[in-house]
This record gives structure tokens, C-alpha cells and sequence, in this order.
């Protein structure tokens, strides 16, 4: 069985109809709404960060394949799949990874989904902004506090 097929087994397991009818009142899946159509596991975002840990090696080709799915959870996986490939890159595979996020936008198509994205989403903003590459906050988490700003130019 592929690595896809087996996260998405994974996170089938962890499936919750009864948490999957609350959130897809909560997002707003009904005709006409907000995120019309969208389907929901009713996996909490604690399980689906363990399994895109334990997937964290999935090809960019499968990530596409998770971002293209109508299923909620699998978009989220797939986009903490890509932040955790993003912190460990190189510059060069930041940029990769900074464009293939660009050419997906439309699948990140929630608050939550950008939200939770946020370290490559912010990144790729600070750079078109500033024509500088930010490589992060160093100090005590993202909050700033205490922290310093690295950048360097880097044209995306």
C-alpha cells in the first residue's frame, strides 16, 4: 500500500462523524455557504499533526493529490506536511516549496487552512513585500517576543 493511500487510512481511523457534523456546521459546508461542499473527517488538528509527522517524507506529488482533495482534513495534512518540509529545507527548496504553496492558493481556501500554514503563507508575504527572503524569528516562538528577525535578499 502507497504512503497516500496509508495516511489517508490513518486519518480514517481517526474519523468522528458526530465532531465531522459540528464542523462542517462551524466552516459553513450547507448550499450557498461560506465553504460550500467541503467534507470533514471530524479528525481534531492534535491527530492530524501526528499523522503528518509520521508522513512528513511524502512526495510533492502526493501533498498536490491531498491538496486537491475535497476532504477538509486532507488539505490540512497536506499543509502541515508542506510547513514541516519548509523548516527543514535549504533556501533553494524553501523557494520550491514557497511556490508550489502560490500555485495551490486555491485549495487553501479556508481561515483555518491559512491560518494553520501560516510559517510558509507569511514568509512568501514578507519576501514579495520586501524583496527579502525572511528565514524567521529566533527567540520564543513566532509571537516575537524577545526574538530577533533573520532576512536576506532573495529575489522569489
Amino acid at each position: 500500500m502507497s504512503s497516500l493511500l496509508m495516511l489517508k487510512s490513518d486519518l480514517q481511523k481517526l474519523a468522528n462523524p458526530e465532531k465531522a457534523e459540528i464542523l462542517a456546521r462551524f466552516f459553513k459546508t450547507g448550499k450557498g455557504q461560506y465553504d460550500e461542499g467541503d467534507i470533514f473527517l471530524g479528525v481534531m488538528v492534535p491527530g492530524q499533526r501526528r499523522i503528518a509527522k509520521k508522513y512528513s517524507g511524502l512526495s510533492l506529488r502526493d501533498v498536490r493529490e491531498l491538496l486537491s482533495s475535497g476532504t477538509h482534513e486532507h488539505r490540512l495534512v497536506a499543509l502541515f506536511i508542506l510547513v514541516q518540509k519548509y523548516k527543514k529545507a535549504d533556501s533553494l527548496n524553501k523557494k520550491v516549496i514557497a511556490d508550489f504553496y502560490l500555485k495551490h492558493t486555491r485549495q487553501i481556501n479556508n481561515w483555518d487552512l491559512v491560518d494553520l500554514s501560516q510559517e510558509i503563507s507569511l514568509e512568501i508575504i514578507f519576501s514579495i513585500k520586501t524583496g527579502l527572503y525572511f528565514t524567521g524569528l529566533r527567540g520564543h516562538g513566532t509571537s516575537g517576543k524577545g526574538g530577533s528577525l533573520s532576512c536576506r535578499h532573495m529575489h522569489l
